[in-house]
């Protein structure tokens, strides 16, 4: 076996692996902190929660819960302490870019989560 034959398929599948590792990184999400009795979570659950993955925005950034009282996951980074719920969070590879604390209601949602994804140059598909 020539060293090309044997290299080639070993280089392409780690050139595959790397593209496909890194894209992950990048995808950005939108953490929402949430707390048990939280009355504006349970509004943004009745009027957003169904519709958001199947919306652009979600699929731009797909949504991750995380309880306000429940240890910080070790794979992102908040730039400031988190004390309302709710609070959305952008991140993008693991680092907040935005944040919007409270829920303002759905159409200043859906606004201000579009300014969010602009400024942090997430990609919409519409």
């Amino acid at each position: 076996m020539s060293p090309r034959n044997f290299f080639f398929p070993l280089a392409v599948s780690l050139i595959v692996l790397l593209g496909s590792t890194l894209a992950t990184l990048a995808q950005p999400q939108l953490v929402m902190i949430e707390e048990d009795g939280c009355i504006w979570c349970a509004r943004w659950d009745a009027e957003i929660s169904s519709i958001y993955p199947k919306t652009p925005e979600g699929q731009a950034a797909p949504l991750r819960r995380i309880d306000l009282r429940a240890p910080r996951p070790d794979d992102l980074t908040f730039t400031r302490s988190l004390t309302f719920t709710p609070t959305f969070v952008l991140m993008v590879d693991g680092v907040e870019t935005s944040r919007i604390e409270g829920y303002p209601g759905e159409d200043f949602f859906w606004g201000l989560l579009g300014q969010m994804l602009s400024r942090a140059e997430v990609e919409i598909t519409r």
